[in-house]
């Protein structure tokens, strides 16, 4: 339920920079969900797999454990739609020429549409304008973005370090990070010129020879975008709508009182009204799957056992964010993983704030925050 970073990144690298989807929290195999792939492989790197008429799924690497990041191209009469974009990177813009060279020759890409701001996402969407394309994307995910493009930081800041001590990060690894350089947004994402397309929940955008209706989603991203077709069966699902994975639901010290698993939790409830099980969902990473109803379901009532895990433990003995790993992840968390699970830790224990089901017990030595159920 957070992404497990590693590759070229580094293993401590900021969270909120660049979460995404992977599966702390595993999830029941796509066999017990009533999910089926109708294609079992990728398109190769460089190469396209024709969806439907006028809509192609490719694939774009990225340097984590999860390792790639589906994107996909929309066919209309002035060219070409690209909703999604990968990392800004050499090897990215490398494999996008190819493309453009390519499967997509002979039509420009005129329209970039993000699904939201993660730079796996949005990363790229900058070099599309320089070369002439508009950007399309909710406003939260536009501000989101450019916020984070522009604030590059040295040192981790003090709102930061309050944030980990207090969260229950021990002494050493916190040490560590405060004499760390973080990664930044900025690493991977091309600076975003002044200007966007805003889209709104409810709206009808037609591309790709279709009119797709905007329906919005929270708890991974703000203003997630996903795009339902009203002339067939697709839906664009970036990372609201996955299979097999959980999107990461995390808290930052932006917005530290945030509850990411009450607004996930409330958007899968009100996304299950639009779903049906006819429809093909195009995600943001893995395969393009039916059985939506039942994925929908399933994503909910993975944090829900989660939180009543959660309680149940804390009713007994107060621990910190960190000091509950074990009991939502059922497994010891890699170095790798273990920003991402603290901040999904702290998203737990806040929709049981939110709910009323937990409250402060103290503090450790080391200034941790004890929480009692």
């Amino acid at each position: 339920m957070s992404v497990a970073d590693g590759g070229v990144l580094p293993p401590e690298a900021d969270a909120e920079a660049k979460a995404d989807a992977a599966d702390l929290i595993a999830a029941p195999p796509p066999a017990a969900s009533g999910v089926q792939h109708p294609w079992s492989d990728p398109p190769a790197e460089g190469a396209v797999t024709r969806i439907a008429d006028g809509v192609l799924w490719l694939r774009l690497p990225l340097p984590m454990r999860l390792d790639h990041v589906n994107c996909y191209a929309l066919r209309d009469d002035d060219g070409w739609t690209i909703v999604d974009t990968g990392f800004d990177t050499r090897r990215t813009r490398a494999i996008w020429q190819t493309l453009l060279d390519g499967p997509l020759a002979g039509a420009p890409v005129v329209r970039v549409l993000a699904t939201h701001q993660h730079p796996d996402h949005i990363g790229l969407a900058g070099w599309f304008q320089s070369r002439g394309a508009a950007l399309l994307t909710s406003r939260t995910a536009w501000l989101f973005a450019r916020m984070l493009a522009l604030d590059v930081q040295d040192r981790a800041t003090a709102e930061q370090v309050d944030f980990w001590r207090h969260a229950g990060m021990d002494p050493d690894r916190l040490a560590a990070r405060m004499a760390e350089r973080p990664w930044n947004t900025r690493d991977v994402t091309h600076p975003l010129p002044l200007g966007y397309r805003r889209v709104r929940d409810g709206d009808v955008l037609r591309l790709g020879g279709r009119d797709w209706r905007a329906a919005t989603g929270e708890g991974h991203a703000a203003e997630h975008l996903t795009l339902w077709s009203q002339d067939d069966d697709l839906v664009i699902g970036g990372d609201q709508l996955l299979p097999g994975i959980s999107p990461n639901l995390g808290v930052y010290p932006t917005e530290p009182d945030a509850d990411p698993v009450g607004d996930w939790i409330a958007s899968c409830r009100r996304m299950a009204a639009l779903a049906q099980d006819r429809h093909l969902v195009l995600p943001g990473h893995k395969l393009p799957f039916t059985g939506l109803p039942a994925r929908l379901a399933q994503l909910a009532d993975n944090h829900e056992s989660a939180l009543t895990r959660l309680a149940a433990a804390l009713a007994d003995t107060p621990r910190t964010a960190v000091g509950c790993f074990d009991l939502l992840f059922r497994r010891r968390i890699a170095d790798a993983e273990y920003g991402l699970a603290l901040v999904e830790a702290v998203a737990h224990i806040n929709a049981l704030r939110r709910r009323g089901r937990v409250w402060p017990a103290g503090q450790t030595p080391d200034g941790g925050l004890l929480w009692r159920a």
